[in-house]
């Protein structure tokens, strides 16, 4: 019957599927964003209630202290006292501290974590977070979603995590492992690689460990099963 596509009509149908594909890439890429904003919203907001858990806390010990001060000075009791007078000082401290970090958004513990079980060697992850418990949201990570645990190689406080965290996920960029979703904080590097770097920007560190433990991961391996018990 002699039939054949329209050369104008196979072009406008190639733009309408290359149109349709980027539209369901900008759906996707826009679902994405939202659960990136709610997940970050349930994240502050734990961060919050942390604080304000931590303030009604040391507010009420500082109170108690304070009366149990004036009790002793009533009595006369001033070595008693004097040891009081210590342990408001250190309320006061922790007090000020909890209202720097509230006030300081930019203020939380940057981490450096690797899970070998679930997605092999010489790959970590480097994120943030403001919780006053830091290791709370890496067991979170670690939670049913993954084989294992997560291995921490650093933790520890700045006040500025925000920056620390994007100097390393900037000079690491090329190692990053979704380049598209860059929520997606996961880079092939090793733990040594990162301290290096950590290293040569003078982040003050009290504890790196290179090496991880994976305990749950090498007793789960057929090596561990076949030991005698």
């Amino acid at each position: 019957i002699n039939l054949r596509v329209d050369e104008t009509y196979h072009h406008l149908r190639i733009q309408e599927m290359v149109l349709a594909a980027e539209h369901l890439q900008a759906l996707a890429a826009e679902k994405e964003l939202e659960r990136a904003r709610r997940e970050d919203l349930r994240e502050q907001k734990k961060a919050e209630a942390e604080l304000a858990a931590a303030r009604q806390k040391l507010a009420k010990e500082r109170a108690m202290h304070q009366a149990t001060l004036d009790a002793l000075i009533a009595n006369g009791d001033l070595e008693g006292a004097e040891r009081m007078r210590a342990k408001i000082a250190e309320d006061e401290l922790a007090l000020a501290d909890v209202e720097r970090r509230a006030a300081n958004i930019r203020a939380g513990y940057v981490y450096v974590i690797s899970n070998i079980g679930a997605f092999g060697e010489n790959m970590v992850k480097i994120g943030m977070t403001r919780r006053l418990e830091p290791m709370d949201r890496v067991n979170e990570l670690g939670d049913a979603s993954v084989p294992f645990r997560f291995d921490v190689h650093a933790l520890f406080y700045s006040d500025d995590a925000l920056a620390t965290e994007a100097m390393l996920h900037r000079t690491f960029a090329e190692q990053r492992v979704n380049k598209v979703n860059l929520r997606r904080e996961f880079f092939r590097v090793t733990p040594h690689q990162v301290l290096e770097v950590l290293k040569e920007h003078h982040v003050e560190l009290v504890e790196f460990t290179e090496l991880p433990t994976a305990e749950e991961f090498r007793l789960s391996t057929p090596e561990a099963e076949a030991l005698p018990v």
